[in-house]
C-alpha cells in the first residue's frame, strides 16, 4: 500500500522498433450515407460514434495525404485519446501528430471545452493506493504502440487531482526532464505523484534505465516537496513496480 509523505534522461531502451502493418481506412466519400460520421450522429446521436468518428466530425476534413477518418484512426491508435485531448499546446501537438496546425488547434479547443465542463469530476472518486490500482486505472495505455509516460498526481487522501501525459516517445525510448514531471504537481497542489509508463514490447520488467531515472526523480521530488510514491510499468497483461527506495 502506498504511504504519502508530506538534465534530460532516457526512460528506457528495450528492443528494436517494430513497424506495425499498414492499415487501410475507408474514406468518408466511399462510405454508405448512413455510416458517415456526421449523418450517423444526426440519426443515432453521438453515443453511436466511435472516438475516431467523433474526432472526424470535429476536424471535418482530412489532408491531401490522408482522409479525415484515416487521420483520426492513426492519431488515436498511435497516441491514445487521453494524450490527444489532454494536450494544450497546439504547435507541439501539430508536430507530434503530424497534422496541420489548424487541425491541432481544433483538437486543443475541443479538449479545453471538455475539461472546463468535466475536469472537476476527473479522479474525484479515484483513489490510488497500490500498483494494482495504477494498472487498473491506466488500462488505456496497455495497447499503445508508442511509449507514454504519465503522472498521476495525488492529494493527501490518495485521490487523483491531475492526470498528465508527461512525454511520448518512440517504441523504444522516451526522453524527459524532472521539471516536466513535477511542474503539474506544483500547479495543482499535489503532495505526491505516481509515474506510470507502458512497455509496447509487452514485457513489464523495468529496465536499468527505468531504475536510474526513478532514483533521480525520487531525489528531485524531495527537493520540491512532492513525494514520488511509485513508478509503475504496464504491459498488455502485466505490470511491475520499479524497485527503488521511495522513502
Amino acid at each position: 500500500m502506498y504511504s504519502i509523505k508530506d538534465t534530460n534522461i532516457v526512460v528506457s531502451h528495450y528492443g528494436p522498433e517494430v513497424k506495425a502493418p499498414r492499415r487501410y481506412d475507408l474514406r468518408i466519400k466511399d462510405m454508405p450515407a448512413d455510416e458517415k460520421p456526421r449523418e450517423k450522429l444526426l440519426k443515432y446521436g453521438p453515443g453511436a460514434l466511435s472516438a475516431s468518428e467523433l474526432l472526424a466530425v470535429v476536424l471535418g476534413t482530412g489532408t491531401k495525404k490522408e482522409g479525415v477518418l484515416e487521420m483520426t484512426n492513426r492519431i488515436l491508435r498511435e497516441y491514445g485519446d487521453r494524450t490527444v485531448i489532454g494536450n494544450i499546446d497546439a504547435k507541439e501537438l501539430s508536430k507530434t501528430l503530424d497534422v496541420p496546425l489548424i487541425k491541432a488547434v481544433q483538437i486543443v479547443a475541443c479538449g479545453e471545452l471538455g475539461k472546463r465542463y468535466f475536469e472537476k469530476k476527473e479522479g474525484t472518486n479515484m483513489i490510488i493506493r497500490s500498483a494494482r490500482d495504477v494498472f487498473e486505472y491506466a488500462k488505456d495505455m496497455r495497447d499503445l504502440p508508442k511509449e507514454h509516460l504519465r503522472g498521476l498526481y495525488l492529494n493527501a487522501h490518495h485521490k487523483i487531482v491531475r492526470d498528465e501525459v508527461i512525454s511520448i516517445g518512440t517504441i523504444n525510448s522516451s526522453i524527459i526532464h524532472p521539471r516536466e514531471v513535477f511542474k503539474p504537481g506544483i500547479e495543482f497542489g499535489a503532495v505526491a505523484v505516481v509515474l506510470v509508463h507502458n512497455h509496447p514490447s509487452g514485457v513489464a520488467t523495468p529496465s536499468q534505465a527505468d531504475v536510474d531515472i526513478t532514483k533521480q526523480l525520487v531525489e528531485a521530488g524531495k527537493i520540491v516537496g512532492i513525494h514520488l510514491v511509485d513508478h509503475v510499468i504496464v504491459a498488455r497483461d502485466s505490470f511491475a513496480s520499479v524497485e527503488v527506495d521511495y522513502q
